[in-house]
């Protein structure tokens, strides 16, 4: 990440840190101590959840004290913040079925907002040892990084960068638990796609490292679910907007505690949009 400025190595390699601590307890916790149950949003949750949060928590405040944070599981104390200033958006367990599921697309993810638009994010995946980063306007990158270990441990580190969009045959991601019809009608409109289900936010990761295409969700998720991978995506060229081609912003339901992001699609080459 070539002309990154020393504070801004100091924040990703900060976040990184944190990532890799939760990634650490979320493998930590023994498969008869998950206690899974059912949010009243109908989502699982488990103890894994509840302890990578708590590490992510006292990392954010040791790194950067006063931000507020917008966590997933801290349902009792989610700011409500103003449309502009700073904000950490976190998932400390993003893909909590497919982590139930013995899958490996499960990932921790930390986004760092200003003015209701990402400007960092980090999103690590615990059971492959790998970690996206970016910062908008520095580039991004992958580093090979086993759960809990230092910087100093990094066995790989490959700047990444998104792909100009084939004219047929887009590599297309669609969610492994949540496809719902007007995403499926979607991507059935465009030029002989190749779909291609996964979890989380190793969707945005897929499209920053060049290795897909676009990633559609017509349907509402949560704000924590995407900012990160967002960020990243943004970094390694890539673009994210509201399905009529406008800009995608943060923050317009805090007032009301509404944390959703209606609908969005997300593409590797921001030169190509197609949208709804």
């Amino acid at each position: 990440m070539v002309g990154r400025e020393s504070t801004d190595t100091r924040l990703l390699d900060g976040l990184t840190l944190v990532v890799s601590r939760a990634s650490a307890a979320i493998l930590a916790m023994p498969r008869t101590s998950l206690d899974p149950r059912e949010k009243p949003d109908r989502s699982p949750v488990t103890s894994a959840d509840k302890a990578s949060e708590a590490v992510i928590l006292e990392g954010l405040a040791r790194l950067m004290p006063g931000v507020a944070v917008l966590s997933e599981e801290a349902t009792g104390t989610r700011p409500v913040m103003p449309s502009g200033g700073r904000l950490f958006i976190v998932d400390p367990l993003d893909g909590t079925r497919e982590f139930l599921a013995g899958l490996d697309e499960f990932v921790v993810n930390i986004a760092l907002m200003e003015d209701g638009a990402p400007i960092a994010g980090v999103v690590a995946a615990p059971a492959r040892g790998l970690i996206w980063r970016g910062q908008v306007g520095q580039g991004a990158e992958r580093l090979a990084l086993s759960p809990g270990a230092s910087l100093e441990a990094v066995g790989e580190r490959v700047p990444i960068r998104t792909r100009p969009r084939p004219a047929s045959g887009a590599r297309v991601l669609i969610s492994r638990s949540h496809l719902d019809p007007a995403t499926d009608a979607y991507v059935d409109r465009l030029t002989r796609p190749e779909k291609i289900a996964c979890g989380s936010a190793l969707k945005f990761c897929q499209l920053a490292d060049g290795t897909a295409d676009i990633y559609p969700r017509l349907a509402p998720t949560s704000e924590w679910d995407i900012a990160a991978g967002h960020a990243v995506l943004l970094a390694a060229g890539g673009d994210v907007r509201k399905p009529d081609g406008s800009a995608l912003l943060y923050g317009e339901g805090y007032a009301e505690g509404k944390y959703l992001v209606p609908a969005f699609i997300a593409s590797g080459d921001g030169a190509a949009f197609v949208g709804a």
